[in-house]
């Protein structure tokens, strides 16, 4: 493996128990029986009833069983071992019939082989993969003929700004980052907060850069024909101090918000 990748798997297995203890993953709302998926995926993902679902990337898999509870036969795929065991031990608590695999995800063709109706990935997940041709390509190998490829994540531009203060000492948004990818990935040191839960993570993390161009052309590589790619002016957690969450539950820029992109969502078809 990678040794990128396995720094990746070393930090998501430190993360993983702070993020199950956060406000923000509300576990305990989750044993009670709310589904975590957003309203933008339901809608847009259509019904899942009876269908099988395969979900990439998918954490300790609490949207991965939100499917199952939607009627689908649902897989969820994590390369932490730490999050994995933790949704195992989820599903069989709630008693739901949910399969998880322990993968990186470049190596997934080596530990399944099924296809499924539907592959679906959503939100903080491009930035964690070096590949995107190959994730495609992926992607297309587990879909059914006429099977539907999802994603919801972050819009690549979003993530091109940091916040600042300026001299009238509020926050506002300034260009920081490259929006074009560097093949070797950007190193971030570990003593930081993680978007989720109040404790440091130590471990540091690599992390690469995808344009709107390079998404899209890996899908069209891989074959897949796109059906819709939609933007939209809301995130799903707080990714910067000048944002304030609205009643819907998404987070907004509190000046200029309509004048950047922070999500998109892109379904395909095989």
């Amino acid at each position: 493996m990678d040794y990128r990748i396995k720094a990746n798997r070393r930090n998501w297995n430190e993360r993983t128990p702070v993020h199950a203890a956060s406000e923000f993953y509300d576990v305990e709302g989750f044993r009670n029986g709310r589904i975590t998926l957003s309203d933008i995926e339901r809608a847009e993902v259509g019904s899942v009833e009876d269908k099988t679902l395969l979900h990439l990337q998918c954490h300790f898999g609490m949207d991965t069983m939100s499917w199952g509870r939607l009627g689908a036969q649902a897989t969820g795929v994590d390369i932490s071992d730490a999050a994995i065991g933790l949704a195992r031990a989820l599903n069989d608590e709630l008693q739901l019939n949910t399969r998880f695999i322990c993968s990186n995800l470049y190596d997934l063709p080596d530990v399944l082989d099924e296809e499924f109706d539907i592959v679906y990935t959503a939100i903080g997940v491009l930035c964690w993969l070096p590949d995107l041709s190959e994730w495609a390509n992926i992607i297309a190998r587990f879909l059914k003929p006429n099977g539907v490829f999802y994603i919801l994540d972050d819009h690549p531009f979003f993530h091109v700004f940091e916040s600042e203060a300026n001299q009238a000492g509020t926050q506002e948004l300034r260009v920081r980052y490259p929006y074009f990818k560097t093949a070797e990935g950007e190193f971030y040191e570990g003593g930081h907060h993680s978007y989720a839960g109040s404790d440091i993570i130590e471990t540091g993390c690599y992390e690469w850069r995808h344009s709107v161009g390079e998404i899209l052309n890996a899908i069209l590589g891989a074959g897949l024909r796109i059906q819709f790619f939609h933007e939209f002016a809301c995130s799903g957690y707080k990714a910067f101090s000048c944002m304030e969450k609205d009643k819907d539950g998404w987070w907004r820029l509190t000046a200029h918000n309509d004048s950047v992109p922070q999500l998109f969502s892109l379904k395909a078809t095989k």
